[in-house]
């Protein structure tokens, strides 16, 4: 179906060229940097075939600086939807035409919508990480003390406002500039006064007491996504009543911070779970309901 792996920026500027070579045409594709990893076509491809729908969903490798030429070219060459992961969500959000309430509160845009030359940015992360808390957990974020690594970049920003639009008791936030989290602090404060907010120095120690008053741990930065990345933290101060949930996923494999979590016994979730509802709520905002959630659960997972 797919022609190779990915394509590039140099792909998109030469797309007459290459279209003709695909069948069924491409529609939807998702940008990054690195993007060969990215498991979202198995997973939005299945979902196009059950609908009916004569498309594919492909991956390009955009670099940074370049999202709004890109979303230009996809727009010339008849896409109706793109993903775009990192490093691309602030950028893509400066380049909306509209960008859906959720989304700017979010301060990020992974999902554009492309009609009529206009583009409409919405923010999957949030609904995609309770969806997904729900579904691995059997809990709801409202009810949990939750802990966000990376709090400062694109996804760890949505999963603490979303979290705290959900009022949970407690949010800390571990960042290596503490200081850039003052402004989100304030932002989540305003949102759920009664939900105790603090930031969390990225210290062994600081970290050791925080997790002593932690129900959810999030790892919301890209560590771990390639091996011989260095740990998060010391791995040993996961205990058995953590969830630990990693939004980074391996094309093959558990991260370590998985499987240090399996190894102390604590329930876990990984970022494949994360995609499977972030792109079930975009494929709805591209084509509609129904959304083919077990196609797509079964195109991840080779089930």
């Amino acid at each position: 179906m797919e022609g190779k792996n990915h394509y590039t920026l140099d792909d998109l500027r030469r797309w007459e060229d290459i279209a003709p070579t695909l069948s069924p045409r491409a529609r939807v594709a998702v940008i990054g940097d690195p993007i060969a990893h990215s498991r979202s076509p198995q997973m939005h491809n299945p979902a196009l075939t059950a609908r009916g729908i004569e498309a594919q969903y492909i991956r390009v490798q955009v670099p940074p600086g370049n999202v709004e030429e890109a979303l230009g070219l996809f727009s010339k060459h008849g896409f109706v939807g793109v993903n775009c992961t990192i490093p691309h969500k602030f950028e893509a959000l400066e380049a909306m035409h509209e960008v859906s309430s959720l989304a700017r509160q979010l301060g990020a845009v992974n999902t554009v919508h492309i009609e009529d030359s206009k583009f409409t940015g919405y923010n999957t992360d949030g609904p995609g990480f309770l969806r997904s808390v729900a579904e691995a957990f059997g809990r709801e974020v409202r009810d949990l003390r939750v802990l966000i690594i990376g709090a400062g970049g694109g996804a760890g920003r949505a999963v603490a406002v979303q979290s705290a639009l959900e009022k949970c008791p407690s949010l800390l936030l571990v960042n290596r500039t503490v200081e850039k989290l003052q402004p989100l602090i304030e932002e989540c404060t305003a949102i759920s006064p009664a939900t105790t907010i603090e930031a969390v120095k990225w210290d062994d120690a600081s970290l050791a007491d925080a997790l002593a008053r932690t129900d959810l741990i999030v790892n919301a930065t890209p560590r771990g996504m390639k091996p011989g990345d260095e740990p998060l933290f010391d791995t040993s101060l996961i205990r058995p009543s953590h969830l630990v949930y990693d939004m980074v996923y391996r094309a093959n494999g558990t991260t370590p911070l998985i499987e240090a979590a399996r190894n102390a016994g604590a329930k876990t979730c990984d970022g494949l779970v994360l995609l499977l509802h972030q792109g079930a709520i975009s494929f709805g905002h591209w084509f509609g309901e129904p959304v083919p959630l077990e196609e797509m659960r079964r195109g991840l997972t080779g089930a």
